[in-house]
Formats: C-alpha cells, structure tokens, sequence
C-alpha cells in the first residue's frame, strides 16, 4: 500500500470525525515489548479491551475517532461488525468502509477517501502498522460496504 501522504487536505464538514482521524496519523505500533498506549485507548473502545498494539486495531480506530464526536460504533474489534452499522452509503469521504482481500480472505475497515480507476484509498489505522492513507488496489481488495452514521434527525 502506497503512502498518501502528499494528497490534497480533505473536507470535513459533513463527517467530523475525519478531523479526528487525519490527527492520528503517524501513530504507529511500537515494536518490541512496548505498546503505544494511543492505540492501546483505540482498543479501549471495544469489547475485546485488547492490551497490546499486536493485536489488530483498524475497526477499534474507527470505533475511537467517531467517539471523539459522540457518534456510537460498534464496541467491536471485528471490521466487519461495521456491515450492519449505521445506514448504507455511497462512496463519499468519511464513509466508514470494509474491504476484503482476494487474498488472504481478511477484512479491513477504514474511512473512504476517494477511488482510482486502479485502487481505493482509504484513512485508517493498523494500514502497514500505523495510521495512514493507503491505496488498496482493487485487484486485491473488494469493497464489501459503506455505512454512514444514522442521526436522529434520519
């Protein structure tokens, strides 16, 4: 996955949470015996409450940085409990999106930023260890969802 570092800043006004999370990036696991206790709060947003930085955090980013705003997740570690979350949503900046790898079979979850005719790129925690912008190339990843928080006023 490419870094996405150099891409134009992205509109947060209709999902907040996104500010929350460009903020994250760089936060990165540590290696060795140490744990970065700022992906350690992550995992405290779940019910798994996971220890270590090992252990995978990209739905317990997603869940943390949509807390931040007072919006609920999922109090999952799963990313794929963010399928039946909230409302289904086209693919727009912040939408909360889960891929899967034609690969390994795993999932990932993160924020949708934009598509390429090639790849997805997506915000996100546990992207190559680290909060980041990542390409996901659609030859290895297929998108299964985008949700989008529910307001009372939906």
């Amino acid at each position: 996955m490419a870094d996405r570092s150099n891409q134009s800043p992205i509109s947060t006004h209709d999902s907040p949470w996104m500010a929350v999370a460009m903020k994250e990036i760089g936060q990165k696991e540590l290696r060795g015996v140490q744990d970065n206790p700022r992906i350690l709060l992550y995992h405290a947003t779940t019910s798994l409450h996971a220890t270590t930085d090992e252990i995978a955090w990209c739905s317990a980013f997603v869940n943390w940085c949509l807390k931040q705003v007072g919006i609920h997740g999922t109090n999952s570690a799963a990313a794929s409990s963010w399928l039946h979350w909230g409302k289904i949503s086209v693919p727009m900046p912040g939408a909360v999106t889960v891929v899967k790898s034609t690969t390994t079979g795993e999932n990932h979850v993160a924020f949708f930023i934009s598509e390429g005719q090639s790849h997805y790129t997506l915000l996100g925690g546990n992207q190559s260890h680290q909060v980041r912008l990542s390409n996901f190339p659609k030859r290895s990843y297929v998108v299964l969802g985008h949700r989008w928080p529910v307001y009372e006023s939906d």
